[in-house]
């Protein structure tokens, strides 16, 4: 939570447009942040856009709505690699820990391209996959060379950092790897990535929150200590950086 949270303090640093879209919102509480601009701007005042929040899941997106439409946020449900947007109508869109959920990304990519406008701003943040930890909702994994190669058949200009965490988050992250390894090297013959997806993921999210009260009691509850505050944007990317952080610009509207 405090990763994602850093993430959407960055990006609301970064845009400065009235009007943002925010692909995969959920339930709009990390969405709604960028409703505020930085406190650090002089004359902003407590709502200065107007966020769009995007979800798949129809009840999602009536939730999101219901939590935070006061704070200048509306929400839509629709699928992100069809957005019913019209072509180059919009300043800036957002894709946060999305794309990596797709099959064919390349359809998200596209569409963002396609709706975003000639002077317009993309921002994606994806897992690294060097530092990524197994998750059966994560389809497609990225280093830095692949997902700039994606963006890069869409947008002309396309700029690829990271997200990354102080020392102390990477000792807590390395100590919960040797947890779920051990978790892991339970299943001997991979049953896991042998059966259909669904039941995995059905699976996944029954055993996981149990396997956290029985063997990592102390890594739950928002108990770490770790806030937003120790995670910041760099442009040096290895195989420990936690998260993918893009920019991009110059869309391509292909087909």
């Amino acid at each position: 939570m405090a990763l994602h949270r850093a993430g959407y303090r960055e990006l609301s640093r970064l845009i400065d447009s009235d009007l943002v879209v925010d692909l995969g919102c959920g339930l709009g509480f990390d969405s709604a942040t960028l409703t505020h601009l930085p406190s650090n701007v002089p004359g902003n005042g407590p709502v200065e856009r107007v966020v769009i929040g995007v979800d798949y899941d129809p009840g999602a997106a009536i939730e999101a709505y219901c939590n935070h439409a006061s704070q200048g946020f509306i929400a839509s449900a629709m699928d992100a690699s069809r957005l019913a947007f019209r072509a180059g109508s919009l300043p800036v869109v957002c894709s946060s820990h999305l794309i990596e959920h797709f099959l064919n990304p390349q359809d998200h990519v596209s569409e963002i391209a396609r709706v975003l406008a000639d002077d317009g701003s993309a921002y994606f943040l994806a897992p690294n996959a060097m530092a990524d930890f197994e998750n059966p909702y994560h389809v497609t994994s990225f280093s830095k060379l692949q997902l700039a190669g994606l963006l890069g058949q869409f947008f002309d200009q396309v700029w690829v950092g990271g997200l990354d965490g102080t020392k102390t988050v990477k000792e807590d992250l390395s100590e919960r790897r040797i947890k779920g390894n051990k978790l892991l090297a339970l299943d001997l013959f991979k049953l896991r990535h042998k059966i259909p997806r669904s039941w995995y993921i059905f699976s996944y999210t029954k055993i996981l929150p149990l396997t956290y009260r029985i063997f990592a009691k102390g890594d739950s509850n928002g108990n770490s200590g770790i806030t937003s505050d120790d995670f910041h944007v760099t442009q040096e990317v290895d195989d420990t950086t936690l998260v993918l952080f893009a920019i991009a610009t110059g869309p391509r509207r292909i087909g």
